[in-house]
């Protein structure tokens, strides 16, 4: 059998009326993977009906509920194309190890998972740091053990209907797993450090992450999103690419996930990401996410609870200038008692900026004794900055703790005159605020090093 989707028709797509979509799927089920055996039949089969249902989707518009601000007519502007590939064990031809520094951190210096345009390198890679109690790398290397359960967890949480998620699994050739063995607990961060080159044509980059905790495990995770610029990743550079990833988490019983997410990507980038997650019975689950980069970014956060008692903690901070548009879309969908949901979101918006915050927590009559707590705070630095905001809680249990809100301001003139009386110069004053609003979501990153960077990152935007 062929291990590409040369199944996928042409006559079908034309059924959905959307040639770019069209094209984009025409791009996408050409590649081919290595993978043999049963798992080589699964991975064609998931990519199969994948293709199944995009040939009756388009691309969304905002006449779409969940992208009714996001709007994507500045991506349909560009034809992409794959990203070229290089072998895993070869040296990268646009990467060399001199510039890695920039994007590394002491805390992982031998614990780094190197992809270059989506593809993972290990010549640029450096795992030394970490046991034999977990596993880093792509499927075709599992044990045999682990590739008979693959089938348990990769697709599994995909929301349906989600087209960039679904595109991703059609194009899907191989995942980059991240497998922590039962009872291990890994203190090393594991620092996921994907980078994207310009290349003469704009590229699809499509990575895949699968990341699965067994009982009593635990693990912090860094996944970084990144390119390599002559001058800071603000600038916007002629050519775009375009970034869409899916990190699938599953955690099991009683285990713990540390999850920090930085997208960086350049003023040309656009960037979709679907992070989906499954938490088991006693687990817990913490993201720190901050968004500094991209033309267009959209991230989908998907989390599903397989049991009681768990725990889960959502903290991001988003950054936009320029005409950036940044949007969150959260969904917490509870099934069990006794857990807990912590969520905390905050924009800082300037120029003529646009920000999308959606956040959704399902509680159903089974989540009884949950409790969920759910805030977007944001500062508007203009009049030309936007952000449309939509805090959600469909509650049917009766016996819960919940609240959500949303709150929408700018610097305060009373705050900056204070600071001023105090012998600070106006742009010191406003830095001081920012910084404040900001390091409530940075001081919550357990990496010392790379909390420092992304404070610069701030301080360089506020005195722009």
């Amino acid at each position: 059998m062929s291990n590409s989707i040369a199944m996928l028709q042409t006559k079908n797509l034309q059924l959905n009326d959307d040639a770019y979509l069209g094209g984009l799927l025409q791009i996408i089920e050409s590649q081919t993977h290595n993978l043999t055996g049963d798992l080589g039949l699964f991975i064609n089969d998931l990519r199969q009906k994948y293709a199944n249902q995009l040939v009756k989707c388009k691309i969304p518009t905002n006449q779409d509920e969940n992208w009714r601000f996001t709007d994507l007519s500045e991506l349909r502007k560009h034809d992409f194309h794959p990203a070229p590939s290089t072998p895993i064990s070869a040296p990268s031809p646009q990467v060399s190890e001199d510039i890695l520094p920039s994007f590394t951190l002491p805390e992982a210096i031998n614990s780094r998972l190197v992809f270059v345009n989506g593809y993972y390198n290990e010549k640029l890679s450096n795992i030394s740091g970490l046991s034999d109690d977990i596993y880093v790398g792509n499927l075709a290397n599992l044990d045999e053990n682990k590739k008979g359960k693959i089938k348990e967890y990769l697709g599994k949480n995909q929301r349906e209907n989600e087209i960039f998620s679904a595109l991703n699994t059609v194009g899907l050739t191989d995942a980059f797993v991240v497998w922590v063995n039962k009872n291990a607990e890994i203190k090393t961060p594991i620092h996921l450090l994907h980078l994207t080159i310009a290349e003469k044509l704009p590229i699809l980059v499509q990575p895949r992450i699968l990341i699965v905790a067994e009982p009593n495990s635990s693990a912090n995770i860094i996944e970084y999103y990144g390119a390599l610029t002559v001058a800071c990743s603000d600038t916007v550079r002629t050519q775009p690419y375009f970034t869409n990833v899916v990190s699938e988490i599953h955690l099991l019983e009683n285990a713990r996930l540390n999850h920090t997410r930085i997208q960086r990507e350049t003023g040309a980038g656009f960037h979709i990401a679907t992070t989906a997650t499954a938490l088991h019975r006693h687990s817990s689950y913490t993201i720190n996410e901050v968004s500094l980069g991209g033309k267009l970014y959209r991230h989908n956060l998907d989390i599903i609870q397989k049991g009681e008692q768990t725990e889960i903690n959502l903290n991001g901070i988003t950054m936009v200038q320029g005409k950036q548009i940044a949007d969150t879309h959260s969904h917490v969908m509870l099934n069990y008692p006794h857990g807990s949901v912590n969520q905390l979101h905050k924009y800082i918006l300037d120029d003529a900026g646009r920000g999308i915050f959606n956040g959704r927590v399902d509680v159903p009559k089974n989540a009884q004794m949950t409790s969920a707590h759910q805030l977007n705070r944001n500062l508007l630095l203009s009049s030309q900055a936007r952000i449309n905001t939509k805090p959600e809680l469909q509650i049917t249990a009766d016996n819960v703790k919940c609240t959500h809100g949303a709150t929408v301001s700018q610097l305060e003139a009373d705050q900056i005159f204070y600071l001023r009386s105090r012998g600070l110069n106006e742009s010191d004053a406003r830095y001081l605020l920012l910084d404040a609003f900001a390091r409530e979501i940075l001081d919550k990153i357990p990496h010392q090093s790379l909390k420092q960077r992304l404070t610069q990152c701030v301080s360089c935007r506020t005195f722009d």
